[in-house]
């Protein structure tokens, strides 16, 4: 069966709590070092960009079409991809 955009998107939540978490410093990040938390962060950025990418190829394709959906089902993840690039930036 076929996965929603709402069940690929809640899947990539994950990384949206982990970049919100780092931001806000409620995530444990005292044994890093910040070019490995900006790691972190960056691979999550990433992965919410490739799930915001998520399209079917053509009609036979059953891949959600997750860069097609209404911009509010994906108001906290592109917020979360701001978030990091902006703590990046912060952090460099």
């Amino acid at each position: 069966m076929a996965q929603t955009v709402s069940e690929v998107l809640t899947a990539a939540t994950d990384s949206v709590t982990l970049i919100n978490g780092v931001n806000g410093g409620t995530w444990n990040v005292e044994d890093m070092e910040q070019s490995e938390i900006n790691d972190m962060v960056q691979r999550n950025i990433d992965h919410i960009e490739l799930v915001l990418a998520y399209a079917p190829v053509d009609e036979d394709d059953d891949t959600p079409d997750v860069a097609g959906a209404a911009d509010s089902k994906k108001t906290t993840h592109v917020a979360a991809i701001a978030t990091g690039k902006a703590y990046i930036a912060a952090n460099s």
